[in-house]
């Protein structure tokens, strides 16, 4: 099982690259975001998620972890394969997805070719209690640069965000203000507490 490719980009696609690795090309199935980071000529290192089929063997290619940890986590929602994970990897970064999630942003991850109402509803709704520690995670890296938590916490932050959503605050600011109520509060406190402090928080701005 391929799990990383080091090599020169022989060539570029629309959602594919060709890797030579020591002369022999591998094809690699890639979103636009990943595409982005790499130019024909030059060297190449893709984390790699392998599919083997019946029928083929496919290689999943990205620029960093966090964008294959997505790929992988997206892909156990029904309805979801790997072309429609690389077209939302392609519109949305790992940080954003974590956001849109969270705060049961339909319309962020409707954007995405391939993804109508429907799916974009059921990503959320499956993935929700997954991303609760990312969430925090994501509001630290912010403040300290760190890299983020990917670890599942209670589904009280996720809750807290969508309450504030469906009060009609943005799904940005919602998240902001849950994680820093959550920051305070600890990762033990009650939706209607973080509710109330994350109010707080944005009454003050």
């Amino acid at each position: 099982m391929i799990a990383k490719l080091s090599g020169i980009v022989d060539s570029l696609g629309d959602d594919w690259a060709i890797i030579d690795v020591n002369g022999v090309g591998d094809l690699v199935f890639c979103s636009s975001r990943t595409l982005s980071f790499l130019n024909v000529g030059e060297a190449a290192r893709l984390s790699i998620e392998t599919h083997v089929r019946e029928d083929h063997i496919h290689l999943y290619g990205f620029a960093d972890v966090g964008e294959r940890d997505w790929f992988r986590l997206l892909t156990t929602v029904q309805g979801v394969g790997a072309k429609v994970c690389l077209a939302i990897l392609s519109t949305l970064s790992a940080d954003e997805l974590v956001q849109a999630v969270a705060s049961a942003d339909k319309g962020a991850v409707s954007r995405a070719n391939g993804v109508g109402p429907k799916l974009a509803t059921r990503i959320v709704s499956e993935l929700k209690d997954k991303v609760g520690g990312m969430a925090l995670g994501l509001a630290a890296q912010g403040a300290t640069g760190q890299a983020s938590s990917s670890s599942a916490v209670s589904s009280s932050t996720s809750d807290a965000v969508s309450a504030l959503v469906n009060l009609g605050y943005s799904p940005s600011d919602a998240l902001t203000a849950v994680s820093q109520a959550a920051s305070e509060l600890g990762e033990d406190a009650s939706v209607e507490d973080l509710i109330r402090v994350a109010l707080t928080h944005m009454g003050s701005r």
